[in-house]
């Protein structure tokens, strides 16, 4: 018996030294990852003057409607959560407020570009951003967006930088929590966003925030980032296991109100997302619905 139990204790041991190796491993991987330098384009646009009224109304929308920034920068836009787990861990949107405590109080248009649109920092290396919803946005939306974001009330507070626990090192030693810059577009963003129509190509725009979540098939499917508690992302195809059995109605509501065709309220994050989409005004979600008509059906994608 004692023997056994020395094996065993052996056997635990090893295990013990095994995973404590993987796990250094994995963090040693982890801050190469975060630690890569990235080049991107240089945009040669000045800031928007703040004197632009309509700019900043513009911009309004496009932070409160479109492009979601408070689900991660706060309602005040003074920094909020993107994830608080400790296994996976804590990081925040920073403060994007001209307060004590912001991160963007001496960006220019190209330091604006490179973290929305390329999810690259200053220094160079990658932001916890999901810019790929942003690759699309075009050059007059962000000026727009800058334009509302340094109008806002200034808000004091230090945002902390991001940090990982076990699960979330794991996560991006083995490449499994996304980081747009290491994808981010070759080709130039448009100057001018397409008009504002109930069209497919207007859809197709505004489609472009959906991609972190629902995968750029549209097709959903589990997330590779974020709590366990967080569902998979829906189908947003018109396959059978997607929005195939949905009117506009249905999707209207979802949009609007947070609540599935079968009456369920809608989970995070989408219930936040909703929080935003809900300011879109009518032609906005019938273009998006549109849009999504016109999207090849396919099968929800798997983990």
């Amino acid at each position: 018996m004692s023997k056994l139990k020395k094996r065993v204790g052996i056997a635990f041991a090893a295990i013990a030294v095994t995973g404590l190796t993987l796990f250094a491993a994995a963090s040693v991987f982890a801050r190469v990852r975060l630690a890569k330098h990235y080049d991107t384009h240089r945009l040669g646009l000045p800031l928007p003057p703040e004197s632009d009224t309509a700019a900043v109304l513009r911009g309004k929308h496009l932070v409160t409607a479109r492009y979601g920034c408070a689900g991660c920068h706060g309602q005040n836009l003074g920094g909020g959560v993107m994830i608080d787990d400790p296994a996976i861990g804590n990081v925040r949107g920073p403060n994007l407020t001209r307060g004590k405590g912001n991160r963007t109080a001496n960006y220019s248009m190209a330091d604006w570009d490179r973290v929305v649109r390329h999810g690259v920092k200053p220094d160079g290396t990658p932001a916890v951003m999901p810019s790929d919803d942003f690759f699309k946005m075009s050059d007059a939306e962000l000026s727009d967006i800058v334009a509302y974001v340094r109008s806002v009330p200034r808000v004091d507070g230090e945002v902390p930088t991001p940090s990982f626990g076990p699960v979330g090192k794991v996560l991006l030693a083995l490449g499994k929590m996304p980081l747009s810059a290491e994808h981010m577009p070759s080709s130039d963003h448009p100057s001018e966003p397409p008009p504002v129509a109930d069209s497919a190509q207007f859809g197709e725009h505004l489609a472009a925030t959906c991609v972190t979540c629902h995968r750029q098939n549209l097709a959903g499917g589990p997330m590779a980032f974020g709590p366990p508690s967080w569902p998979a992302a829906a189908n947003l195809t018109q396959h059978a296991t997607g929005l195939g059995s949905w009117s506009f109605d249905d999707f209207d509501k979802a949009l609007t109100h947070g609540v599935s065709k079968d009456g369920h309220s809608l989970r995070a994050p989408m219930s936040d997302v909703v929080q935003g989409t809900k300011g879109m005004d009518m032609t906005e979600r019938r273009a998006l619905w549109t849009y999504l008509r016109q999207v090849s059906p396919t099968p929800t994608n798997p983990g």
